[in-house]
């Protein structure tokens, strides 16, 4: 008899797969409801849901059960991050800035985790999405800086004390600096879910074609790697968490850049 056959296991690239689910075309123009949209849509509405069944009463209660534990615990969590990074300004003015970095926060928090349930997907693994929303956030604060600032934001470009002849150079090296603030914030969540998804796909499968080789050996080798997978699948848990707190902070970090341009600057400016 032939020895049996190990499992085909499919590539792990395969769970990023992007499948139309309903195709529109109107004209010239292709649309269509992929998964990535389902996905996101499914988790904007669970998290309405989740806000409305807090709020539905006209409030919270007094003794919050855990869904209302849940919703103040995010909302401390990123208010947190405002207050501590973006200084100059009164809690009321950093106020509005709160919802769009609370919407951001969100949007990571619940999808960055959610591809790593079965049959799920990653959105947040697509480079296109994750800097989409950094290049949106980028021109947002670029925005405020010219609001508060006026054309005085530009002296963020040049440092104080800078000699003459290097000064365009530098105003070159800072503006290229800045621009790239946008690709490193849509590259490093892509980067790291994608990579750490592959990598519980790829000893996943290891494992599990170990375990369907109907061999003794076999059978007590794949707890290694089954245990791996296990710290593995834990861990990956946990950096899709640190990565929306760590776009939050830096988002703040950028914003207050923006917002507060550096003393020396405005001195260097105005010599």
């Amino acid at each position: 008899m032939e020895p049996p056959q190990p499992p085909i296991v499919p590539s792990p690239l395969e769970q990023f797969e992007i499948v139309p689910l309903i195709d529109l075309k109107i004209g010239n123009l292709y649309f269509s409801f992929t998964n990535p949209s389902l996905f996101m849509l499914l988790t904007l509405s669970l998290f309405l849901l989740l806000v409305h069944f807090v709020t539905k009463k006209g409030g919270g209660k007094l003794v919050p059960n855990a869904w209302q534990s849940l919703v103040e615990l995010i909302y401390d969590f990123v208010l947190n991050p405002v207050n501590e990074q973006i200084g100059g300004l009164s809690s009321n003015v950093k106020q509005k800035y709160f919802p769009c970095i609370s919407v951001t926060f969100t949007f990571s928090l619940f999808r960055n985790p959610q591809g790593m349930i079965p049959y799920s997907f990653t959105v947040t693994s697509h480079f296109l999405i994750t800097l989409g929303l950094s290049f949106s956030l980028f021109i947002g604060i670029t925005i405020v800086g010219f609001q508060r600032n006026g054309i005085h934001f530009l002296s963020f470009l040049l440092p104080a004390g800078v000699p003459l002849p290097l000064a365009p150079f530098l105003v070159l090296l800072e503006l290229i600096s800045y621009c790239f603030r946008a690709l490193s914030l849509g590259i490093r969540l892509f980067a790291n879910m994608m990579a750490g998804h592959s990598l519980v796909k790829i000893l996943s499968g290891f494992a599990w074609t170990m375990l369907c080789m109907n061999n003794l050996f076999y059978f007590i080798g794949d707890l290694g790697p089954l245990f791996i997978v296990l710290a593995l699948t834990g861990l990956e848990l946990g950096v899709a968490i640190l990565q929306a707190h760590v776009s939050t902070i830096l988002i703040c970090i950028y914003l207050n850049d923006a917002i507060n341009l550096h003393q020396s600057a405005y001195l260097f400016f105005y010599n």
